[in-house]
């Protein structure tokens, strides 16, 4: 995977943008981030996940799927080895993080159109 797609994913959400912060991309919706490219390194990304989908995406994929260290891990944020990752999974990942951070008005529309 490549980090084009990622961006790609990333933006194809409704409402989302990409920024910067602390010298490295990042995807907002809302205002707020739900996920970065850079982090921890170049060639990762980072998702914002519940705790719930992180043990879910890293036991399915622990060679992609990496909970982050200390508290922000424990709270969901997880690494992404994009060289490792398949666009399928990805793009699942992508999603979750944008509904979990997502205004609620717009995850209902996104449900509604896309059947999810």
């Amino acid at each position: 995977m490549t980090e084009n797609v990622f961006r790609r994913l990333a933006l194809s959400l409704p409402e989302a943008v990409e920024r910067a912060h602390m010298d490295h991309p990042d995807f907002r919706v809302g205002g707020k981030i739900f996920a970065t490219l850079h982090s921890p390194a170049k060639g990762w990304g980072m998702v914002k996940l519940t705790p719930e989908e992180q043990h879910y995406f890293s036991k399915a994929e622990p060679a992609v799927f990496v909970p982050v260290k200390g508290a922000w891990g424990r709270r969901g944020a997880t690494s992404v080895n994009l060289k490792s990752a398949g666009k399928e999974s990805l793009r699942k990942a992508i999603h979750a993080a944008w509904r979990n951070t997502a205004p609620k008005r717009l995850t209902a529309q996104f449900s509604n159109a896309t059947g999810r």
